[in-house]
């Protein structure tokens, strides 16, 4: 019914976009954790994936040896599609037997910024090749922006094979709270409309959040005039090809 691309770029942060003729698609696949890992779980996914997927990596688990814990005790395997990437190393991917064609994965990048992509119920391999090819062809943009473009890439070769409804976008930077968390559940285009609310987010609620109280500064900015001028370094940043963040 879905796929996702789950990526981890060279300064640790961890990022995911899906799409799906699903409704609220965002809401019970992919699920991350600061410094550990991130996974998506889809097709008949299992919500009971995340929670334990994420304490296995905390653990110390590669993400090969987490896939291998979870689908093993799973009676619903077979129908499964899952996939895994922690704090360092490649990830893991499983798709089920039983999954509805066209399914299918695929992993590229190094070992400093590994990426996967996963779909079934799709319109055919092309779809995930080239969300793959997108990511890869973007490097050097912010790891959103990455993730955006490459599920554009997916959904005009073909996409989900049923049509469109629901897609969403997650990175989880160094903070416990997610940097960026954008859902569209319920559209007639998701895809577009995700990068419509991402622009928006550029505006203000980006470099607002980053002002905020977090794990090295428990109080966060307090005065207006300095939060207005975060604000305006950001957008500078970003006029200058920075991507807001120092990069």
């Amino acid at each position: 019914m879905t796929w996702s691309i789950l990526a981890r770029d060279v300064d640790g942060r961890f990022g995911a976009a899906i799409a799906s003729r699903f409704f609220a698609v965002g809401a019970f696949s992919v699920h991350s954790q600061r410094g550990v890992g991130i996974l998506a779980t889809q097709a008949l996914m299992n919500p009971l994936y995340g929670p334990a997927g994420l304490m296995l990596l905390a653990q110390g688990h590669a993400p090969a040896a987490v896939v291998a814990a979870l689908t093993t005790a799973d009676a619903g395997r077979a129908q499964r599609q899952l996939h895994v990437l922690g704090a360092a190393g490649p990830g893991a991917v499983h798709t089920g037997e039983a999954c509805i064609d066209w399914c299918g994965h695929l992993a590229r990048g190094d070992a400093g910024e590994p990426f996967s992509v996963a779909g079934n119920m799709l319109a055919g391999p092309q779809v995930i090749e080239a969300t793959a090819d997108a990511f890869e062809r973007s490097a050097g943009r912010p790891l959103a922006e990455r993730l955006l473009a490459a599920l554009a890439a997916g959904e005009a070769a073909g996409g989900d094979r049923r049509g469109k409804q629901a897609a969403a976008l997650r990175i989880q930077g160094h903070e416990d709270r997610l940097e960026l968390d954008l859902r569209v559940d319920d559209h007639a285009e998701p895809v577009r409309e995700l990068q419509r609310l991402y622009t928006v987010s550029l505006e203000r609620f980006q470099p607002f959040v980053a002002c905020l109280a977090g794990r090295h500064d428990p109080v966060g900015e307090l005065d207006r005039a300095r939060i207005e001028a975060a604000v305006e370094r950001f957008h500078a940043a970003r006029r200058a090809g920075d991507d807001g963040q120092g990069r």
